[in-house]
């Protein structure tokens, strides 16, 4: 399918790929704008269905990620017309809907609601020219899609404030030192990492990785006792599937598992 803010493209040999997003507004520096992220979720929701696809890459241009939202298009909003839009709500978070795994590949610059976006993906690997912040206090505002909430839960409370309050830059080694970045490699090889990533979960079992990534949002969003119950039901349950077997055979007899992802 044809994109005017995006480009997809299917990567991998094996039997489940990978999905590769490009944010492509490269004259913006992929401004995050709603025809993007319209764009941006038709395709996660189309990937996310496709039994075909293991996992998601999302990534930018080597001078940004997102060096924020459109502004030009923000400043035509009152509080009348942001509350009647469903403003963010509607369009920006389909991504959290997504129950396969989505990897950031973060070169330049991810601002705004760049670094937002960036967070809600299910981990990030920057390459060493990335930079992070949350700028929006410059422009007399606050964040609006989970700069305020993410970024401390991923920091803590006090380099988020500082982010927040003086709106400076966190470069890639900050970022990894402080918890927001899985890794940081050259940007050269960026992609290639997050594509060889994604390859390697592809050949793990399909329900184990969607559990995890289920069990893993449940625990960053809400309490140790409850997320330590749900965690040790759905173990037990891994008992019943077929995937648990072959994986624990194939280790008994030194062999490599042949996953069937929960099919029949």
């Amino acid at each position: 399918m044809t994109y005017e803010c995006i480009l997809t493209e299917v990567r991998g040999e094996g039997e489940r790929k990978t999905a590769l997003i490009t944010l492509n507004r490269p004259k913006q520096l992929n401004a995050l704008s709603d025809t993007l992220f319209d764009e941006l979720g038709q395709a996660l929701l189309a990937f996310d269905a496709d039994e075909g696809i293991g996992c998601i890459v999302l990534t930018g241009s080597e001078r940004a990620f997102a060096a924020g939202a459109d502004i030009p298009t923000l400043m035509t909003y009152d509080f009348q017309k942001a509350v009647r839009t469903d403003m963010i709500t509607r369009n920006w978070e389909t991504i959290l809907r997504v129950k396969k795994p989505v990897i950031a590949a973060v070169a330049g610059f991810a601002l705004g609601g760049g670094c937002e976006l960036a967070m809600m993906c299910d981990f990030i690997i920057a390459a060493d020219t990335a930079k992070f912040g949350q700028p929006e206090i410059k422009l007399g505002v606050v964040p609006g899609a989970g700069g305020t909430q993410r970024l401390p839960r991923a920091v803590g409370k006090s380099k988020a404030m500082d982010l927040l309050l003086t709106a400076r830059m966190m470069d890639a080694a900050e970022a990894e030192a402080a918890g927001l970045v899985s890794r940081v490699v050259p940007a050269s090889g960026l992609l290639n990492e997050a594509l060889e990533a994604a390859e390697l979960i592809n050949g793990f079992s399909a329900p184990a990785v969607q559990l995890i990534k289920e069990l893993v949002n449940r625990s960053f969003e809400g309490g140790l006792r409850e997320g330590v119950l749900s965690e040790r039901r759905v173990f037990h349950a891994m008992f019943g599937t077929d995937d648990q077997r072959e994986g624990m055979d194939a280790f008994l007899n030194k062999r490599a598992p042949q996953f069937r992802h929960g099919k029949v």
